[in-house]
């Protein structure tokens, strides 16, 4: 579906990611690699470090770090949120809905709308485009927050060579308002569920509700642990995903946006892996300044945080002074792929923060 948005702009982004960092060369052993081995691997993959949050630490945490980081610098008033957005596939809990959790903890009013929507790397655009349809319905002046928040490594086992050591944990909050510039955004969304089983947990929910023996951890082979509670990824059907349905929208949306590959300065994609962006970037004949890969290398593949994380790394002291046009693309679970032109910037706020716990 496509689609275009106009008089809305993004005015300020913060990702938030946990203190902990965890590198490769401490990590090899658990996944059963020769040091030989571990160095290949490293290289192929550009593997360094990641960010993992402590199991007590929800992304909802993460995602209220940000917005009290905003509240606190007068980015945004209390008074002027009017919905409350959160994007996640690891929620606090089944029931309630943890956009409720964060309203209370937030102390917002009884006006300010809650959604929960469960989706994963394309979600952040996902996000973009309800929040637009959203900001329709609200009075002048109200602002949404859009958070996205992903704890990825709690589905997954620590001795999983394959899938651990590209998982990072982050939040990020995006303010989303309206503009008197037209500023038009152009959107197109698709989505193939035929293919779900792609990236996917199988257990853990009612179609297979949990128990001893889903949680058992099995080696699915040499360095690979992980149960039925822990995501599953068919390799070869997302690689090809990636590198045939990606390129030929990101193309659409240049044409149905009225731009050419020359004229879009950054290309701010999801970040699964380096590897994958290499490919890309490679198939679809781009420069690799204009498509950064570097996000994965340094906190880990954030799911739904990767392209805020992306924008703020790469683009966030030239976002705070000027405008830039921008491709934005999100990718995965669902499958669903989500890709975007818009003009982004100057913004408020555009950065990254280590989250700090609350003194009890």
């Amino acid at each position: 579906m496509k689609c275009v948005f106009k008089n809305k702009k993004i005015s300020a982004v913060i990702s938030v990611v946990p203190k902990e960092e965890l590198r490769f060369d401490d990590e090899y052993p658990n996944y059963k690699l020769t040091e030989d081995k571990a160095r290949r691997f490293k290289k192929m993959m550009s593997l360094d470090r990641h960010r993992i949050a402590p199991p007590e630490v929800c992304s909802s945490d993460l995602c209220q770090y940000g917005v009290e980081q905003l509240l606190a610098e007068g980015t945004i008033k209390k008074e002027e949120i009017g919905a409350l957005l959160f994007i996640s596939q690891t929620p606090d809990y089944f029931i309630p809905p943890t956009s409720n959790v964060l309203h209370g903890k937030l102390g917002l009013g009884l006006d300010v709308q809650c959604f929960d929507i469960n989706q994963g790397c394309a979600g952040f655009p996902l996000g973009l485009m309800q929040a637009f349809m959203l900001l329709d319905l609200l009075p002048a002046g109200q602002k949404i927050l859009l958070l996205n928040g992903d704890t990825c490594s709690k589905q997954l086992s620590n001795c999983n060579r394959i899938s651990y050591p590209l998982a990072g944990d982050a939040g990020s909050v995006a303010i989303v308002e309206r503009c008197a510039e037209e500023n038009p955004i152009y959107m197109d969304v698709k989505h193939d569920g035929s293919r779900h089983t792609a990236l996917m947990v199988p257990a853990g929910a009612y179609r297979m509700p949990s128990s001893p023996e889903t949680m058992k951890l099995r080696e699915k082979e040499e360095g690979v642990v992980q149960s039925l509670e822990h995501i599953h990824m068919d390799g070869p059907a997302v690689f090809n995903f990636t590198m045939s349905d990606i390129p030929a929208q990101i193309e659409d949306v240049l044409k149905f946006s009225g731009n050419t590959w020359e004229s879009i300065q950054h290309y701010l994609l999801h970040q699964p892996n380096p590897f994958i962006l290499k490919q890309m970037t490679e198939k679809m004949k781009l420069p690799p300044e204009k498509l950064p890969s570097n996000v994965v290398s340094i906190y880990g593949n954030c799911s739904s945080v990767s392209i805020p994380l992306n924008i703020a790394l790469n683009c966030g002291d030239i976002l705070l002074k000027e405008s830039r046009r921008v491709l934005l693309s999100g990718f995965g679970t669902g499958l669903t792929w989500i890709s975007m032109v818009m003009d982004l910037g100057p913004l408020q706020v555009c950065k990254i923060v280590d989250y700090q716990a609350a003194a009890k």
